[in-house]
């Protein structure tokens, strides 16, 4: 069996090229401090107009976004969005319709095999060997990556330290637990050092203590790489993400950083229950309120301005005039609120006989 993986080997590393040098342009849309000295704050992946079509029907519409050297992308969307049509053309494995994708620096479509080398892919289900040792399919791996015979050694100890399999080097793979098994297929994926890295559905399968490992490995990775995660768990994103794009019919429907989305998510109304009903009046007076409304009996929604919290102006004048405050919360926006109202259509209104 040894000697015909080795057979294998050989032929992968005849007939593949060596991966290129990378040659990128400056990020703009994100300047990072880099860790890898070849590839400092650079776009690693440049999707333009991209749309792709199935007969009559389109699958994905003008798509464009930038993925930079730190960056980890959740992309997100419903069932028939268009996500995996978009992963399949920026992996090489579809071509697009219309635009294009550059991979550190090559265009997709010119410079295939050069753009492909810059890619580190770990499909939903890992594609390992059971009945190799972890060490002998990392061997393998960085043979079908032309690495040099005398640095895969070096290669695969830096592929396990990254994706914590030190000490499971001569254990059968197919022993392992899922958990490992998934640190085995990241590992594979990093073997030859890509600027990009796509990862589809990486703690599918994982018990909670596994998944937080997994997490805690992607997000890892983000300092070395660009990362794009496409994954159904909007906690997923919001745990390893730093940026998240949600599609929809085949468009981008939301792109902004986790930070720009945490404002959205910020509570701008206050939801107050009284024993007395209250006077909504003196409530709108309140500074940074912009609105009071019934919400129930004796319970009251409070609209108000996004940096002007007034739930201790609140507490003082219920007490002042004895209207027996015993509940008030902020009204929050989840991730998941968000991306139903994004990807869900509104019934068309009934039409009315005249």
């Amino acid at each position: 069996m040894r000697a015909a993986i080795e057979s294998h080997v050989l032929t992968a590393a005849i007939d593949k090229p060596a991966a290129p040098a990378f040659n990128c342009a400056p990020c703009t849309h994100l300047p990072r401090k880099s860790t890898v000295p070849f590839m400092a704050s650079e776009t690693l992946v440049e999707v333009r107009g991209l749309s792709r079509f199935y007969g009559d029907v389109q699958a994905i519409n003008n798509i464009s976004f930038d993925i930079c050297q730190g960056d980890v992308l959740g992309f997100l969307g419903p069932n028939g969005a268009g996500k995996t049509t978009t992963m399949q053309i920026i992996s090489g494995n579809l071509a697009p319709s219309e635009g294009s994708v550059t991979i550190a620096g090559h265009d997709l479509l010119e410079e295939p095999r050069a753009a492909k080398a810059a890619i580190g892919y770990l499909p939903e289900q890992p594609p390992i060997y059971r009945e190799l040792t972890v060490d002998e399919y990392l061997d393998y791996c960085a043979a079908l990556n032309r690495i040099p015979r005398t640095q895969r050694k070096t290669a695969r100890e830096t592929a396990k330290e990254k994706c914590g399999l030190h000490g499971v080097g001569r254990r059968l793979i197919g022993n392992l637990s899922k958990g490992y098994r998934q640190r085995v297929g990241l590992a594979q994926a990093i073997i030859h050092l890509p600027p990009v890295v796509i990862l589809d559905e990486p703690t599918i399968g994982l018990d909670p203590i596994q998944i937080r490992e997994i997490r805690h490995l992607i997000r890892s990775l983000g300092k070395d790489h660009g990362v794009i995660l496409s994954t159904h768990i909007l906690p997923e994103v919001q745990a390893s993400c730093n940026r998240v794009q949600i599609i929809n019919q085949g468009s981008l429907v939301l792109n902004d950083s986790i930070d720009g989305l945490s404002r959205h998510m910020k509570s701008t109304s206050l939801f107050v229950a009284f024993r007395q009903r209250p006077e909504l009046a003196l409530l709108e007076q309140l500074k940074g309120v912009k609105a009071a409304h019934h919400n129930g009996e004796n319970r009251v929604q409070i609209v108000h301005e996004l940096e002007a919290d007034p739930t201790e102006e609140v507490i003082k004048l219920a007490a002042e005039k004895q209207w027996g405050l015993y509940e008030i919360k902020p009204q929050t926006v989840s991730l998941e609120e968000i991306f139903v109202e994004l990807t869900t259509e509104e019934p068309p209104p009934e039409e009315t006989e005249a």
